[in-house]
C-alpha cells in the first residue's frame, strides 16, 4: 500500500499542497523499530515553497512504515512533536496518517508524504503512532526524531 499524493490536509493540520519541484536533496534517512514495526523517515527541504526573507521554511517528509512481524496491525493514530531551532514546540495529534488508518499484514509496507512549515530555519520532529493488532492489543511505535535543516541556518562551532 502506498499513499504518495502530497496534498489534502497534512499531518501538521494545514491544508497546503506539497510539490517536489525545487527540492533540496534529502540529507538523512532516519529509522526506528518497535515490536517489529519499522519506521523510516526522509525529510526534504522545499526551497521553492519557502520564503526565508519572511521567516517561512517548509519541509516535506517521506515516511515508510513496514510490518516485519507476524501479526496484522492497524495504524490508529499519530502524535508529532515539532521543535524549531528557537526552542518553540508544537504538538499535533490525529487519527491515522494522511486521512487513512492503514492495515498492514506481515511483510507489508505503507508509504506516505506529508509536510510542515516552520518560522525558523531549522528544527526537529518526532513522535509515535498508536498501533493495534487484530487481537486488540494497543501499543506505541516510535517515529524517529529527525532533523529539519535548511541551507539558511547558520551553524556555529563551539
Amino acid at each position: 500500500m502506498a499513499k504518495s499524493d502530497p496534498k489534502d490536509s497534512n499531518e501538521d493540520g494545514m491544508n497546503h499542497p506539497l510539490t517536489f519541484g525545487g527540492t533540496e536533496p534529502a540529507m538523512w534517512n532516519y529509522q526506528s523499530e518497535t515490536r517489529n514495526i519499522s519506521v523510516s523517515v526522509e525529510p526534504i527541504y522545499l526551497s521553492d515553497q519557502s520564503a526565508p526573507e519572511d521567516d517561512y521554511y517548509v519541509w516535506a517528509y517521506k515516511v515508510e512504515i513496514e510490518n516485519k512481524g507476524k501479526e496484522t496491525v492497524q495504524i490508529r493514530s499519530r502524535f508529532w512533536r515539532i521543535t524549531d531551532s528557537f526552542g518553540r514546540t508544537q504538538e499535533s495529534r490525529g487519527l491515522g496518517v494522511v486521512g487513512e488508518q492503514p492495515v498492514l499484514k506481515p511483510g507489508e509496507k505503507f508509504e506516505y508524504t506529508s509536510g510542515t512549515p516552520l518560522t525558523a530555519p531549522s528544527g526537529m520532529m518526532g513522535g509515535n503512532y498508536q498501533v493495534q493488532t487484530t487481537a486488540g492489543d494497543l501499543f506505541e511505535v516510535e517515529i524517529p526524531t529527525f532533523s529539519l535543516d535548511s541551507p539558511h541556518d547558520i551553524k556555529r562551532m563551539h
